[in-house]
């Protein structure tokens, strides 16, 4: 089930302003098409047509779903902008990774932009976002960018880390809008925003499930239909881990585990309990807020998952973390 959001109401569609004068649309007049650009002059003239610093985007790779539609819902409802970019970003694609098999399909993205409300799209090309080719200065990831998904994907948050900062500055946004499923790389923007002082707001909004429970993915798109079946092992790994919080850390790994070993077919990276903030395995006499995530290859694709759970008396599963 996908989870509500706090303050939003079932179905509701706030009025969004015309993309290109910035007024509100006529009643009974259907979505408009947001204004699409694919250079910087064009980013930078249909920018300055946002007429206040009120603007939240929404960074993804292309492939959207209604995952993404959840995050430009949101930043939606609380801004008075919302840019969406769509750039399928080369430096996180490691040498074994094949940037040429991720999906391409701009017209449907569109359609999902148009639909949720979006004033303006930025789609470029790397020449335009990486103009002297691969930029000699990039932002280190540092030391949380090296365990779990940094480990298998070495360089990757490097890559996302320096792309996200550029949009940011060509965006002019004041806020970001970030899924939680991605929990390692929305921790790392986080840490880069506290740390090197830009001045963006970072939203978590929680996962989106499909109805049986898989996280919403572009990289599902890949799995075989019984590669899906075995995928579910995942997010019922996390169920289970989670309803064992109340009794301690080694119940959570315990539960989680259990549930991961009857499904030889997914071939598991890491399930780990760890702090939100540090990535660290926390001790048995831990309580508070903690990350379980799961990582593991079903098929020729590799998955990621996790759900913020509250460790000790009480405790379970949460939509996101406290949010600072």
């Amino acid at each position: 089930m996908t989870a509500a959001l706090p303050g939003a109401q079932p179905g509701a569609q706030p009025a969004q302003p015309d993309s290109a004068t910035g007024s509100q649309p006529a009643p009974g007049r259907g979505a408009a098409t947001p204004v699409v650009a694919r250079t910087r002059d064009e980013l930078r003239e249909a920018r300055a047509r946002l007429d206040d610093g009120d603007v939240a985007v929404v960074m993804t790779m292309g492939a959207l779903h209604q995952g993404h539609a959840t995050l430009i819902r949101q930043a939606r409802a609380a801004h008075r902008h919302v840019v969406v970019t769509i750039f399928l970003n080369p430096l996180q694609f490691g040498p074994k990774e094949d940037l040429s098999r991720y999906p391409r399909t701009f017209d449907a993205d569109l359609e999902i932009c148009t639909q949720a409300g979006v004033d303006l799209v930025f789609a470029p090309t790397p020449d335009v976002v990486y103009p002297e080719g691969d930029p000699g200065v990039r932002i280190s990831a540092g030391p949380l960018g090296d365990v779990l998904e940094g480990q298998a994907r070495p360089g990757h948050f490097d890559g996302m880390l320096t792309v996200v900062a550029k949009l940011m500055h060509l965006t002019r946004c004041s806020a970001a809008y970030f899924g939680q499923k991605d929990a390692q790389q929305l921790l790392l923007i986080r840490r880069m925003c506290r740390d090197l002082d830009f001045p963006v707001r970072v939203v978590a909004v929680p996962t989106v499930r499909e109805p049986d429970g898989l996280a919403m993915s572009s990289r599902n798109t890949y799995l075989t239909p019984s590669d899906r079946e075995t995928a579910l092992c995942l997010s019922a790994a996390l169920r289970a881990g989670a309803a064992a919080a109340a009794e301690g850390p080694s119940a959570v790994r315990r539960a989680a585990r259990a549930v991961l070993v009857r499904e030889p077919l997914a071939l598991v990276d890491y399930l780990v309990l760890v702090h939100p903030d540090t990535l660290e395995d926390v001790p048995e006499w831990y309580r508070g807020e903690a990350l379980l995530a799961v990582a593991g290859r079903v098929g020729t694709t590799r998955l990621i998952d996790n759900l913020p759970v509250l460790v000790g008396p009480g405790g379970g599963a949460l939509e996101t973390f406290a949010q600072p």
